[in-house]
């Protein structure tokens, strides 16, 4: 759903993307430096509670995933490698995000239901990511789904900085159930997809 967005964002930070382009600076180190300021956000300050602080270091570092791409295509660097990496490392950085809410839950927030249901949507996210590749890697198609990539991540980004801000937990756990039950849905979604592309076609090699 917020795809249609993803135009807006990157010429907002075409000024950005251009000048780190005149500094010589590749769009790998962005993707690299992105994701490192994503973890650190996320597993230095949600442990520790400071969640909406955390949420604004996340921030200033998660839109690297759209100045990367717009430096490679203006670099005509484009590449299978570029690609690979920059997807590879967008799923460590929202696996640091859930991460660092599991910790902060079994921790001081001392609400270990909560701690599991994040859990949760950590792992099903990531299976939501496999079962498109894996699916993409058999010649079929595994997309869309309720709760694609960057609806769970502006999701649990923005309500994670309302509730710690506002001082309303309530609003982080709705959110935590509703991605868990909806990455749930989506990878079922793309199982049953994937199930109907291969009895309609012949049988892969696995």
């Amino acid at each position: 759903m917020l795809e249609r967005f993803r135009q807006f964002w990157t010429d907002l930070f075409k000024p950005i993307s251009h000048l780190l382009i005149r500094l010589g600076v590749s769009p790998d180190t962005v993707t690299i430096v992105g994701t490192v300021g994503v973890i650190f956000g996320a597993l230095v300050f949600f442990p520790r509670g400071q969640l909406w602080i955390g949420v604004l270091v996340i921030t200033a570092f998660v839109f690297s995933d759209l100045i990367d791409g717009y430096m490679a295509r203006t670099l005509g660097t484009s590449s299978r490698w570029g690609a690979f990496l920059d997807s590879t490392l967008d799923r460590l950085g929202d696996a640091a995000i859930f991460a660092g809410l599991v910790l902060w839950f079994f921790g001081g927030g001392d609400n270990r239901l909560l701690g599991y249901v994040a859990l949760w949507a950590l792992v099903m996210g990531s299976v939501t990511s496999y079962t498109r590749a894996k699916a993409e890697s058999l010649g079929m198609q595994a997309k869309g789904g309720i709760a694609e990539r960057a609806d769970r991540l502006v999701a649990v980004l923005v309500i994670t900085f309302f509730a710690d801000l506002l001082d309303l937990p309530i609003l982080l756990a709705i959110v935590l159930w509703a991605l868990a039950a909806a990455s749930t849905i989506t990878v079922i979604q793309r199982m049953v997809l994937v199930r109907r592309q291969a009895l309609a076609g012949p049988t892969l090699p696995i």
